[in-house]
């Protein structure tokens, strides 16, 4: 007899699990980042971007006024102004003991940005975005420096990717 009263409940509970997900997920409102009905890709080229001030912002500045106006450049009178900097560090991760040398290390390139409306300086998203690019480093000095640019230059497009969707998720809202 408890065991008829324990499947009904158990039975009730999962139906009203399944009814509470339903209109859990009826009210979610899932829809592409870039859809034209969004407004984001207008959004987007009309993003201005500070000037650089190092090698690596200017990396990081170049691959996001790609992004944000699908290879067309920047505006001439942004509606919104993104004001970024953007730092570079190498580490060592692999010592040789009996050289004291590195074989191996990661580029770490971080940015800081704000994103504003031009009209009213109004912040509209402020946030930071890191990522590691590892490398190898040649015996030779110029060709480690040169595998330190690559890396370097790997990491700022990669981060420039995360501060770009972050930038169009602030303005699909």
């Amino acid at each position: 007899m408890s065991s008829d009263i324990a499947c009904k409940l158990a039975r009730n509970a999962g139906i009203a699990m399944i009814l509470a997900s339903a209109a859990f997920l009826s009210a979610c409102q899932v829809r592409p980042l870039y859809s034209e009905s969004s407004g984001v890709t207008e959004k987007l080229s009309s993003v201005g971007f500070s000037p650089a001030g190092s090698r690596i912002e200017q990396q990081v500045r170049n691959h996001l006024v790609f992004l944000a106006s699908r290879g067309a450049g920047e505006p001439e009178k942004p509606e919104y102004q993104v004001e970024m900097h953007a730092t570079s560090t190498v580490a060592d991760t692999l010592l040789t003991e009996s050289d004291d040398t590195s074989r191996a290390g990661r580029v770490t390139v971080s940015v800081t940005y704000t994103l504003r409306a031009a009209t009213d300086n109004h912040v509209i998203k402020a946030g930071s975005r890191a990522t590691t690019a590892l490398v190898d480093f040649p015996d030779q000095e110029f060709a480690k420096q040169r595998a330190i640019r690559d890396a370097q230059n790997r990491a700022a497009d990669q981060v420039a990717e995360f501060v770009g969707a972050d930038i169009a998720a602030a303005l699909s809202r």
